[in-house]
């Protein structure tokens, strides 16, 4: 009676042995299905949604300088556990998120009788899974020389994929930067291009079975920043790399090293039939936890910024001092001071000037460089934010004037030492009460609920890079279209954009330099809502008040930024996307089109629970918008018609 009262325990949170060697843990709802074994002595997974297979079986383990753990191993014993969490977090997709999952930790040991602990939690949509090392003997610290892990990706698949860059190269031997063109619906015979393999996240469709998300969290200065190798020939597996030697101008260390016991980030699988886990997972926070208490009730909002229409010249007194009025007119609450006011404002001029943005009830971002001896962007203030002396007498004297926040840029990749210095800037700004914007810089890796303090980083090729190229701008709307699905969907993405000139220069003329916008003003305003980071500063001018139309900025004017729901509704990566998110009582469904054909979609609105009253921005095949009321029946599909590059948007009362 006792083994049988046993077993069925074991069924009700998932967990069952099958073989003496096999063991299986579920998602509470019984779908997500993960399995390991020690097949031939290598520690391996797979993982299955409603018995399709969306990851086939895979590796595990590493090689240490102290141990293998890849290979000769035995699984010894397993235990098992449920997790059921609720945690806010206002800076995410989601203000109420509500974590339910099992937790299966498998205990392996390696010929020389050392352990290692992998450990899975396992929820309706997500895997989670991470790796414990205890002491090897006399041995307390280890290198990870490698990592066995790895990704087999079902033949029948086609992967969505941002490309390593090599190190050292771009702007002033700044990258790797995570500004590099994703492929859409690529074969999963094909290579990276520069050999370097992919960056995280990395999306893959498995077929007609759903889609599967890779990515990783909880990387702090414990650990490096990881990717994911090319595939060898004849195989579909991605295993995890480690960053490039060269990275950081060659200092410091590509594999990471621990104190034992250590354990290292999360590694994450998200999956489902729909888009609908992808676009709405928030994995990447729920296996993470707060690494320190806020100093402040830290404030989020909207921007505006001279550089992306003005550039460099503007970063003076008089031209800022416009800025600020612009952004107290918009009702905005933060204005962002980009590179090269340390030598064109000055220190003295700017105390002046953040009392006077405060006098207008606006609150000031201050950029600066994060080098450093890892790469030769010229841009100042630099020299300061790399060094913790200096770092710390700056940030003191940042609060004592009333600065808000800081935009740091130019970092140098993805070594434990690099990682270091993020926590180290983090952690240091928090005393201050100072808020953090990355820029040029790795993806955030769950940093929204471990950093209170830290509120975006940008991590794709974002507006800038649209003021650079004219072909950024023939290609924006695909690029749109792929981030709530991959970038976006891990973690906030600062991305600068939502702007309503038609050309990139201070006239918005196109007698004068500057390339061409190609969306329509709703797409961009589209983008406003889709595009989610806490802080948005949007790429406005002050010739908008007068030259782009009134209903546009009037919507600019209200936008939220923090969001309480988010929602899934159509669409497909690189091609389409509608997206619902809520903020208070008021839904805002998005909509843009990339397709080369005008959009004709049926949206549901039955899951939002909405009224009857709606405002509709949207555009005729000209791309001109439109701000108009409709009454609409909830229980009813609605019908929008999206031409290419443009955009709708819907607001909503919420019952």
């Amino acid at each position: 009676m006792r083994k049988k009262l046993l077993i069925l325990s074991l069924l009700a949170i998932g967990i069952l042995n099958v073989q003496a060697k096999d063991v299986k843990v579920s998602g509470p709802d019984g779908k997500l299905q993960v399995t390991i074994s020690d097949q031939d002595g290598k520690p391996a997974y797979s993982v299955s949604y409603n018995q399709k297979k969306f990851i086939e079986l895979s590796p595990l383990g590493m090689k240490t300088n102290v141990g293998d753990f890849s290979q000769e191993m035995v699984m010894k014993e397993n235990t098992t556990s449920s997790i059921d969490e609720n945690y806010e977090l206002k800076t995410t997709k989601k203000s109420k998120i509500h974590y339910v999952a099992n937790e299966l930790t498998c205990s392996f040991v390696n010929k020389d009788k050392h352990k290692i602990d992998v450990i899975f939690r396992v929820s309706n949509n997500d895997v989670a899974f991470k790796y414990k090392l205890y002491p090897c003997g006399e041995n307390l610290c280890c290198v990870i020389n490698e990592e066995a892990t790895g990704f087999n990706i079902p033949e029948k698949a086609t992967s969505f994929l941002c490309p390593q860059v090599l190190p050292m190269g771009g702007f002033a031997r700044t990258y790797p930067s995570y500004e590099t063109d994703y492929e859409a619906d690529a074969s999963l015979s094909s290579k990276s291009k520069n050999g370097q393999g992919y960056t995280f996240p990395c999306l893959f469709r498995i077929g007609e079975d759903g889609w599967a998300l890779l990515s990783e969290t909880g990387v702090t200065s414990a650990y490096c920043g990881s990717h994911l190798k090319d595939h060898k020939d004849g195989s579909t597996t991605y295993t995890i790399a480690f960053p490039h030697a060269g990275e950081c101008n060659g200092n410091g260390t590509s594999a990471p090293a621990i104190s034992m016991p250590g354990e290292t980030p999360w590694r994450t699988i998200t999956v489902g039939e729909t888009l609908a886990p992808i676009a709405e997972t928030t994995v990447s926070l729920d296996v993470v936890k707060p690494l320190y208490e806020a100093t402040k009730k830290y404030e989020y909002g909207r921007g505006t910024w001279s550089w992306i229409m003005w550039m460099d010249r503007s970063m003076n007194y008089d031209d800022q001092k416009q800025y600020i009025d612009f952004a107290s007119t918009l009702g905005y609450e933060f204005i962002l001071i980009d590179a090269l006011w340390d030598k064109n404002i000055g220190y003295e001029k700017m105390e002046e000037l953040v009392k006077y943005a405060a006098s207008k009830g606006v609150g000031v971002f201050l950029w600066y460089n994060s080098n450093g001896y890892w790469n030769d962007a010229p841009q100042g203030p630099r020299g300061i934010m790399g060094n913790t002396i200096a770092r710390k007498k700056e940030m003191k004297w940042l609060q004592k004037i009333g600065i808000k926040g800081l935009k740091i840029d130019f970092f140098g990749g993805d070594k434990q030492m690099m990682m270091q210095l993020y926590e180290d800037i983090l952690s240091d700004a928090n005393d201050y009460g100072l808020g953090i914007v990355f820029h040029g810089c790795t993806l955030p890796r769950g940093w929204e609920r471990m950093y209170p303090n830290f509120i975006s980083s940008e991590a794709v090729l974002a507006s800038e890079n649209l003021n650079f190229s004219q072909e950024r701008n023939d290609k924006e709307a695909f690029s749109a279209c792929l981030h709530p699905f991959i970038r976006n969907a891990v973690a906030s993405m600062e991305f600068g954009g939502s702007t309503l000139n038609r050309y990139y220069n201070r006239e918005n003329s196109k007698d004068k330099r500057g390339n061409t916008r190609r969306t329509s003003d709703v797409f961009e305003l589209a983008t406003a809502v889709l595009f989610q980071s806490s802080v948005q500063n949007f790429a406005l001018a002050p010739n908008n008040l007068i030259d782009a139309p009134a209903w546009a900025i009037e919507f600019m004017k209200k936008v939220p930024t923090t969001w309480d729901e988010t929602k899934f509704i159509d669409g497909y990566p690189g091609k389409y996307v509608v997206l619902a998110r809520r903020h208070a009582n008021k839904w805002y469904v998005a909509a843009i089109n990339a397709e080369k054909k005008t959009k004709v979609v049926n949206i549901s609105l039955a899951g939002l629970n909405v009224g009857t009253k709606a405002i509709l921005y949207n555009d005729n095949a000209k791309l001109e918008g439109n701000c108009s009321e409709l009454n609409i029946d909830p229980k009813k599909p609605l019908k929008l018609t999206i031409p290419t590059n443009g955009g709708a948007l819907i607001e909503l009362d919420s019952l």
